[in-house]
């Protein structure tokens, strides 16, 4: 009789990947988890239920076909299940690393919700991935043939590389633009290497260059090339700018020294970690060392923020968030590794202003929950008369980011917005106003996950790929 290798839930219990110790996690920028062997890869993967219907997958914005590639690895057929794993997800390996899977797939699944603890199916995909990058599975992109369509991307986040690997495996001629020296957008400089290590990130873009996408990089589109002249040159484009307006701070004192964007603090930092020249760091504008730091917000961002100030050796840390912990949007994975690492958590905090000028303090309201809004989450109320100063000589906005006014940065009036700035496009195929161009990720959603826009940016590929193929039946009648 074969050995039952799935439902191994009720005798084998959840483990994570070895997470490195706090103290020693705290000084560098290295990935705090380690990497499952295969053996325990196997273990854990057959502790899935095999459920009929996997809310594991109903709830991944992928739709990753989870139960089936967590079967393959707990019989040790891995390169079968890499396959299975990368015909959803672009990049799973990224995924397995940053997406919150306790709000999404482990978040919803069945064993999880019946109290024997989720299977760690972030930790399986990164290491099956890895593993498929280890042993040479990973192929550059090689398209049956080539074809005469030309798609822009306009942004290399994960939105845009996404669409680009779509269409490239199509044998379309793919070109992306993008203002940073270095491709990735958000996941090169946005996300701190303790959670994603950036030769993860460069791998995936030297197989994009070498299976044929031109990347055309420091290109600021509005200024070093019009949007016009990219419509003129290409077939369709795609918009992947991201958002990278910072919400802005208000209350006395706001504009004071001392007091930075999340997104200038984060890529300050991710730049130094590659060996560039940074300014703005090494005179301390942007550097955490030997500082009081104050970190305003509650979302994935502020948690990058708390934790690379940590590394930095930052004096102390804290986060003020408006809310308490069980409503705040960031992961509760990294509240916990935050904590570990010396941050300390303000609940139920806000500014009212700031003092000093360079900034000395954040003068802090205590709130408390009252009726929810019309998310249904409750709304923080201002407690009068509990004011207090919290100590800060670097405070950190980390309160989300908007969209900048494309239509006037391009010059490009038919490209419609919503009222939030965000560009207006089609729920299915992502097509904007402007016929033959796309927006995908952020630039749509507002802020959002990585996960949502690799999926944002497969859909508009499939879209362009459809479109091409009635162009060319259309010829074809004539």
């Amino acid at each position: 009789m074969a050995k039952q290798r799935m439902l191994q839930f009720v005798k084998v219990g959840k483990q994570m990947p070895e997470k490195r110790d706090a103290d020693a996690r705290a000084h560098d920028f290295d990935e705090i988890y380690g990497e499952f062997a295969d053996a325990k890869a196997a273990e854990q993967s057959s502790r899935c239920s095999q459920c009929g219907v996997p809310y594991c997958q109903s709830h991944c914005p992928l739709h990753n076909n989870i139960p089936d590639w967590l079967r393959l690895t707990a019989e040790g057929r891995l390169q079968e299940a890499y396959d299975l794993s990368q015909l959803t997800n672009t990049f799973p390996e990224i995924c397995g690393r940053i997406c919150p899977q306790d709000r999404l797939c482990e978040g919803n699944c069945v064993i999880e919700q019946s109290g024997h603890g989720t299977v760690t199916i972030g930790a399986v995909e990164k290491y099956i991935t890895d593993t498929a990058w280890e042993r040479g599975w990973v192929k550059a992109i090689a398209p049956a043939e080539e074809r005469s369509e030309s798609v822009a991307v306009i942004g290399a986040g994960p939105g845009g590389l996404a669409a680009a690997d779509s269409l490239r495996r199509a044998g379309v001629q793919v070109t992306v633009y993008d203002r940073y020296d270095r491709a990735g957008g958000l996941l090169t400089y946005g996300i701190p290497g303790f959670k994603l290590e950036k030769d993860v990130v460069t791998r995936r873009n030297k197989q994009l260059e070498d299976g044929g996408v031109t990347f055309v990089l420091n290109c600021n589109v509005g200024e070093d090339i019009t949007f016009a002249e990219i419509r003129q040159k290409h077939d369709a484009v795609v918009i992947a700018t991201g958002v990278y307006k910072s919400r802005d701070l208000q209350g006395p004192g706001s504009g004071a020294k001392g007091i930075v964007r999340a997104i200038d603090f984060l890529t300050a930092s991710n730049r130094k970690n590659f060996g560039d020249a940074v300014p703005e760091y090494d005179n301390g504008e942007l550097n955490a060392a030997g500082r009081k730091v104050v970190v305003i917000g509650g979302g994935d961002t502020a948690m990058d923020c708390v934790r690379t100030a940590i590394r930095q050796g930052a004096e102390s840390v804290k986060c003020l968030y408006r809310r308490d912990r069980a409503n705040m949007p960031g992961s509760q994975r990294e509240v916990q590794n935050a904590e570990e690492e010396g941050v300390v958590f303000e609940w139920l905090t806000a500014p009212k202003g700031f003092a000093g000028d360079p900034v000395t303090g954040v003068m802090v309201q205590r709130m408390r929950l009252g009726a929810p809004d019309a998310s249904g989450r409750q709304s923080p109320e201002v407690i009068e008369g509990a004011d207090y100063v919290e100590d800060a000589d670097l405070v950190i906005k980390a309160l989300g980011f908007e969209p900048e006014e494309l239509p006037t940065l391009w010059g490009e009036k038919a490209l419609e917005v919503t009222r939030w700035g965000t560009v207006k496009a089609d729920f299915r195929t992502h097509e904007t106003t402007i016929p033959a161009v796309y927006a995908v990720g952020d630039i749509v959603r507002g802020a959002s996950l990585v996960v949502w826009a690799i999926r944002d940016g497969r859909e508009a590929a499939e879209a362009i790929l459809e479109r091409f193929a009635m162009q060319k039946a259309s010829v074809a009648a004539e």
